[in-house]
């Protein structure tokens, strides 16, 4: 069974955030995980592709009814018509979570994970926590990650 790792974040970003979200993504797929996001563009699309382009399994959690919602990179598109309310969903999903820039959905998803005690990193991103533990970069954030999760 993969195991998915969850990445957060806003649906529209820089071109260096888009950058890290890729690397991310694509740390994923080099480490033997897939990836679990809201499916849609952004952050979650750049790190779709990472992940998918180095063959990892990307699955996302689509606010809407319609598969058709997800980005190209999606390789798994679950419609659950909740709209916000699917973010809970992404943080179940996930054994654990890189949370990288974002907006209210991606604040709700940190404290989602906050509260389920669920592996979280975050890369310029919400700090809400003072002892979530934070990066600079993709490769730091994974190694992060991967000390944390069982």
């Amino acid at each position: 069974m993969k195991r998915l790792i969850g990445v957060i974040g806003g649906r529209e970003c820089s071109p260096e955030i888009c950058n890290i979200a890729y690397q991310v993504g694509k740390l994923i797929a080099q480490n033997g995980f897939g990836l679990v996001c809201g499916g849609r563009s952004g952050v979650m699309e750049a790190a779709a592709r990472g992940c998918a382009e180095h063959g990892g399994l990307t699955v996302g959690i689509l606010t809407g009814e319609d598969k058709s919602e997800a980005n190209a990179y999606i390789q798994v598109a679950i419609p659950t018509g909740l709209g916000i309310a699917r973010n809970i969903l992404v943080v179940r999903a996930a054994e654990g979570l890189i949370a990288i820039d974002g907006y209210y959905g991606t604040l709700s998803e940190i404290a989602f994970a906050l509260q389920l005690q669920k592996p979280l990193v975050g890369i310029r991103t919400w700090n809400v926590e003072p002892e979530m533990p934070t990066a600079q970069s993709a490769a730091e954030a994974m190694e992060k990650l991967l000390q944390l999760m069982p």
